[in-house]
């Protein structure tokens, strides 16, 4: 099984409206564990970023415009890509600016190229109903060290949804035990019928019912004779 998590940068919010990819990250998983294999690209959107996504990514039309064309990087993140499961954190903002980016260069959108598209954001409010489900909310209750995430990052972000995906997805039934850094095993714990047991009882010895009647007295006295557990049940 092959994922890749995707995340991306832009200059605004609306592809239609002509915003552009500055940053895409992505990582590999095989199998459930990352494989070591990423790809990470600054790109020159060829126009300004809107000030607020400025804030939020901190990448500057200065820093920006040196940096590759879509166009110059479009064949290699494609082939990164193919036919892998691509997991983002609200999948159809990322997926509508990769594919107005490839549209503009005349090739078919994601989907055609093998890929199929997992939101990570709508399997989050399925599984935690009401609650507040953006990445930074997931690494805190999911515990996933997000510390360094001062900026928003396309390549850090695609790493803590890795994270946070296999913690959202591991299941309650499984232990993942880590062997090596090459390989690993999933133990599965299988269901304890405990019908089969019949457990010992122990009766009290004479010396603690007599401790016992005197703790329950010292309670009668206490509560002036408010305590109900001497009553018998009709």
């Amino acid at each position: 099984m092959r994922q890749i998590f995707l995340d991306t940068e832009t200059t605004g919010l609306s592809a239609a409206d002509g915003d552009r990819l500055v940053e895409i990250g992505c990582i590999e998983m095989l199998n459930r564990r990352l494989s070591g294999r990423h790809l990470h690209h600054y790109l020159n959107p060829q126009r300004s970023s809107h000030p607020d996504a400025v804030r939020v990514h901190g990448l500057t039309d200065e820093f920006l415009a040196d940096k590759p064309l879509f166009a110059a990087v479009v064949d290699e993140f494609l082939e990164f890509v193919a036919d892998a499961e691509l997991i983002a954190h609200n999948a159809s903002f990322d997926v509508g600016f990769i594919d107005a980016e490839l549209a503009r260069l005349g090739k078919p959108p994601l989907a055609a190229h093998g890929c199929t598209i997992t939101d990570s954001l709508l399997m989050a409010r399925e599984q935690f109903p009401g609650k507040a489900n953006s990445l930074d909310a997931l690494c805190k209750r999911l515990e996933v060290d997000n510390s360094n995430r001062a900026l928003h990052g396309a390549l850090l972000d695609a790493g803590l949804l890795a994270e946070v995906y296999i913690r959202m997805t591991r299941g309650q039934d499984s232990l993942v035990i880590e062997v090596s850094e090459e390989g690993g095993s999933t133990l599965e714990v299988a269901a304890i019928d405990l019908a089969g047991f019949e457990l010992p009882v122990i009766a009290a010895s004479a010396d603690e019912q007599a401790a016992h009647e005197a703790v329950l007295a010292d309670l009668d006295k206490a509560s002036k004779g408010r305590t109900i557990w001497r009553e018998v049940v009709a």
